[in-house]
């Protein structure tokens, strides 16, 4: 049986160019469209792109809506199916415009990758995310042992995450320079730490208690003084491996390198979370904890666009869009709240006016008429 198309891996390659290069792409983002195109072609048995018809649109769609998941056992979400199939839709709406192609099928073709509006707005619900309280952080954080290097590491990790609500691509590719304690700040410089659409920002320590800072500022001290590293050396460092005396490869003490991905962080929260008996968060969960804390602490508009900013999001929007929605609880009791009839006492009209004029006679601003 096919296992691939010389001429679809050429096309495809061409494809995955134009989203990395022309539309400014990243990675993610190329990986997921490779995917929902191998799915695609598994399905057809790699049949020739040229062959596209808007029937197998249909038959992969009801196809794909039966594909159970590897790792949970259950049919696809819908958000998986909504995005496979506007994947492949984007790429044959591109594909009808090479040369070759166009004669091959109809541009509306690719319509039919459609799901249907009802699922179409299933998929695209706007859920409450889930994010940890300050206050399981605290937890998580203060039941981790210390009594190794990288047990004290891992600490940090968390406490580092709580303090500035970096990413965890940010993080596992910061260097000690980028921290400055004196400050209170971190420099995340896109020409070392890898950040969203590669932006520079600085982001300052969150007001999140002493607890995380002396973590934070411990480990820091701890690489400067005692290993003796240098700028350039990566703040948090991956695990070395070595032979151990059953002759077994096991963890060694700390390697002079930077993680190649951000896998290990996400592996150090399950295990620290399972460890405290607290439902497990990843670390992006905790940049939702910061904006609520925000939402809670910051009591004028510029206040916010500070805490905003801090999180590396130039708008205001942004963060209230994608990270400020009011939890369902909050929601419950602010309603119950306004359903309380409030008697504050309104000042009357008269008694308005003559505060106003009392304060004009006191800063000497007399009206026409009035005694003098």
């Amino acid at each position: 049986m096919r296992k691939h198309s010389p001429e679809n891996e050429r096309i495809k390659h061409q494809y995955l160019a134009y989203l990395k290069e022309a539309k400014s792409h990243g990675e993610p983002t190329v990986d997921a469209a490779a995917k929902a195109l191998h799915r695609f072609e598994e399905y057809t048995k790699f049949r020739d792109f040229k062959s596209f018809h808007q029937n197998q649109a249909i038959a992969f769609k009801k196809h794909l809506a039966e594909l159970k998941s590897q790792r949970s056992g259950e049919k696809l979400s819908k958000a998986t199916l909504h995005a496979t199939l506007v994947s492949l839709k984007r790429f044959f709406q591109w594909l009808y415009g090479q040369p070759g192609y166009k004669s091959r099928f109809q541009y509306s073709d690719a319509e039919y990758f459609n799901l249907s509006e009802k699922d179409t707005r299933i998929a695209t619900a706007q859920r409450e995310k889930r994010a940890p309280t300050l206050e399981q952080v605290r937890h998580v954080i203060q039941t981790m042992p210390d009594s190794t290097e990288i047990e004290c590491r891992d600490r940090a990790v968390i406490a580092f995450t709580l303090l500035t609500g970096a990413r965890d691509s940010a993080i596992a590719s910061m260097k000690l320079k980028h921290v400055d304690l004196i400050a209170g700040c971190v420099h995340q410089d896109a020409r070392d730490v890898r950040t969203k659409f590669s932006k520079t920002f600085d982001t300052f320590f969150f007001p999140v208690g002493d607890d995380a800072l002396r973590i934070v500022a411990e480990w820091v001290g701890y690489l400067r003084a005692e290993k003796l590293w240098g700028n350039d050396d990566p703040l948090f460092p991956a695990t070395r491996i070595a032979v151990g005396v059953n002759r077994r490869f096991a963890a060694s003490g700390l390697s002079r390198v930077h993680w190649s991905s951000a896998s290990p962080i996400r592996g150090i929260f399950r295990e620290a979370f399972e460890r405290a008996g607290v439902p497990y968060f990843n670390p992006h969960s905790f940049r939702n904890t910061l904006v609520r804390l925000g939402e809670e602490r910051c009591k004028s508009p510029e206040e916010f666009k500070a805490w905003s900013q801090n999180l590396g999001h130039e708008k205001v929007l942004t963060t209230f869009l994608n990270y400020g929605s009011v939890t369902c609880d909050r929601q419950g009791e602010i309603l119950r709240g306004l359903a309380t009839p409030q008697h504050t006492a309104q000042p009357g009209a008269d008694e308005i006016a003559q505060a106003l004029f009392t304060k004009m006679r006191d800063a000497g601003v007399y009206l026409q008429g009035s005694d003098n």
